[in-house]
């Protein structure tokens, strides 16, 4: 892998992660490092479903990969929180 290729699977997974947050209700008790780790997970993951779903290539914005992704970081993102206690406010 590219270094150009490292740092695009760090922005699509802050960005994916950050979603997934959004997504997930309340408040969860977890590092901005390990929600990075969890969005690129789910963008790799969610990639390699919407390639044998065969809805990986798409004209324009691959709207259906990108629901993979982000449902694949809530549903981490929850997993993790669960695991590691949800923050009191």
């Amino acid at each position: 892998m590219t270094v150009a290729g490292i740092i695009s699977a760090i922005i699509v997974g802050l960005v994916v992660g950050a979603l997934g947050r959004l997504v997930v209700p309340g408040r969860q008790n977890m590092p901005i490092w390990l929600t990075i780790l969890v969005g690129i997970v789910a963008a790799l993951i969610g990639t390699a479903i919407a390639q044998a779903v065969g809805v990986a290539v798409t004209d324009g914005i691959d709207w259906i990969e990108l629901v993979f992704q982000v449902g694949l970081a809530a549903l981490g993102v929850a997993l993790i929180a669960g695991v590691r206690g949800r923050g009191t406010v």
